[in-house]
């Protein structure tokens, strides 16, 4: 039998292995979000919590019709204000983002979806979206909106992404943002990692698949 002073003593190491072992998940493999607008919809839900993949964005394997999120490239979002609430809730936020149940709020993040990677030609003429000259197939879009309702022409460069929610009607993504210094691309050092799975609510919980935009029926 564990005598209790033995315990006592290994306390403060088991305490400090945990949160090496968080740190380690949060820095290379799952970290935790929260969705606070409609641009994702029906794909992702207003207060969903989402889980996001980092191993593809340490091996820069992020693909077209992933769902990526990623620091905001060029103040696409108002500045954050600090949250607040007393210094104890302060002290356990502050434990959570460091362990990666949250995430850091001086850091905005978004999150879209890839829809173009590097050389791929992105052109929407009257509502109708081609990649590379071929028509796309987006079984995601929310429903009653058009591929797009603005027209563009764009073509990726390497090391960026083009990307747009997939509620096209209330998305603040790529499209808008092609005055940026980006062009409306997002960095490939932005991203943070892949959605793989919404954690809460419970009628929420499910995997988050990649749907590449040219794939067919």
């Amino acid at each position: 039998m564990m005598r209790k002073g033995s315990i006592l003593r290994e306390l403060p190491i088991l305490v400090v292995l945990a949160l090496v072992v968080s740190l380690f998940i949060k820095s290379f493999l799952v970290q935790f979000f929260f969705i606070p607008s409609g641009s994702m919809e029906n794909t992702l839900q207003i207060k969903d919590r989402v889980a996001v993949n980092r191993i593809p964005f340490i091996d820069r394997t992020i693909e077209r019709g992933d769902v990526i999120v990623f620091r905001d490239p060029a103040g696409w979002l108002p500045e954050a204000s600090e949250p607040s609430g007393n210094r104890i809730i302060s002290i356990i936020r502050d434990g959570l983002v460091l362990v990666g149940v949250v995430p850091n709020p001086a850091k905005q993040y978004l999150v879209k979806r890839v829809i173009g990677v590097a050389g791929d030609q992105v052109i929407a003429k009257d509502s109708v979206l081609t990649i590379n000259g071929e028509e796309t197939y987006e079984p995601y879009i929310f429903a009653g909106n058009s591929p797009s309702d603005t027209d563009f022409n764009v073509t990726v460069p390497e090391g960026k992404v083009w990307v747009m929610g997939d509620h096209r009607g209330a998305s603040g993504d790529s499209r808008v943002h092609q005055d940026d210094i980006n062009n409306g691309m997002v960095p490939v050092d932005k991203i943070t990692g892949r959605v793989v799975a919404t954690i809460w609510p419970l009628s929420q919980i499910g995997l988050i698949s990649s749907q590449d935009p040219l794939a067919k029926k």
